[in-house]
């Protein structure tokens, strides 16, 4: 199992970013800052395929859990991920059911899927790995992390979760707002009891709970009520806000 599903499993409270810069030495020093995982972002993000595997090979040898979000719910995209050695793919846009069995499905090898097989992949160790430990250990070893946006996913939420093979439903705190009418208020009352009603229904079906923070004091507040799956910010974002605050105290002083 891979260590970011075992630990999903055991309940751990985890913390990474989103990675949208293309170059390796992000997930480096991710790593070496101690996330636990890094969401490499192939949907909003610079980054290609080919830039994506050396990306997983630099969060892998950093210590820090590769994710890949996909730009569609696609097979061919999922399958992709996962071939590069991906821990974990994160599928946007699900709305419905039928979405959210479709993502399973593409991440998966039969009879659970409908992955393609192939293990001349790097996920395989490019054939060095016993191909029958490979596809009988690769469905346990992935997570699924179904991010669920808008008011149809929203309106959809215990039909979704109900689909088995789900690790991670991942709710965006603008989307949850804008379905309770509430768009933007992040902090609203409203939507923290919805966001509790939400991790009680996941906890039921036995899926960890993912959610989306700016702020590490909103992170640590998430946490403590039982959010597994924490993703903070962007590597731009950040950097964005280190180099300001240093060019504002420069310019002050």
């Amino acid at each position: 199992m891979s260590l970011l599903k075992e630990r999903l499993k055991k309940g751990d409270r985890l913390f990474g970013p989103f990675v949208n810069l293309c170059h390796p030495a992000v997930l480096e020093i991710a790593g070496l800052a101690g996330f636990d995982f890094a969401i490499i972002d192939t949907e909003h993000g610079e980054l290609s395929s080919d830039r994506a595997v050396d990306m997983v090979r630099a969060a892998k040898l950093a210590g820090v859990s590769p994710v890949v979000r996909v730009y569609g719910n696609q097979p061919e995209l999922i399958a992709k991920a996962l071939d590069i050695g991906a821990e974990g793919v994160q599928v946007p846009q699900v709305g419905n059911k039928a979405e959210a069995i479709a993502a399973v499905k593409a991440a998966k090898f039969t009879p659970e899927g409908a992955r393609g097989c192939n293990r001349y992949v790097r996920a395989a160790k490019y054939s060095a790995a016993d191909k029958f430990a490979y596809f009988g250990n690769s469905n346990n070893e992935t997570a699924v992390i179904i991010q669920v946006e808008g008011k149809e996913g929203m309106d959809n939420l215990s039909d979704i979760i109900s689909v088995p093979g789900i690790d991670v439903l991942f709710i965006g705190p603008y989307d949850l707002s804008a379905s309770l009418g509430i768009t933007g208020q992040v902090d609203h009352p409203m939507l923290v009891a919805e966001m509790q009603k939400n991790m009680e229904l996941a906890r039921k079906a036995g899926v960890a709970i993912g959610f989306f923070v700016d702020d590490v004091e909103t992170a640590i507040k998430w946490k403590n009520w039982g959010v597994q799956y924490i993703s903070f910010a962007a590597d731009v974002g950040l950097l964005y806000e280190i180099f300001s605050q240093k060019v504002k105290a420069f310019k002050e002083g």
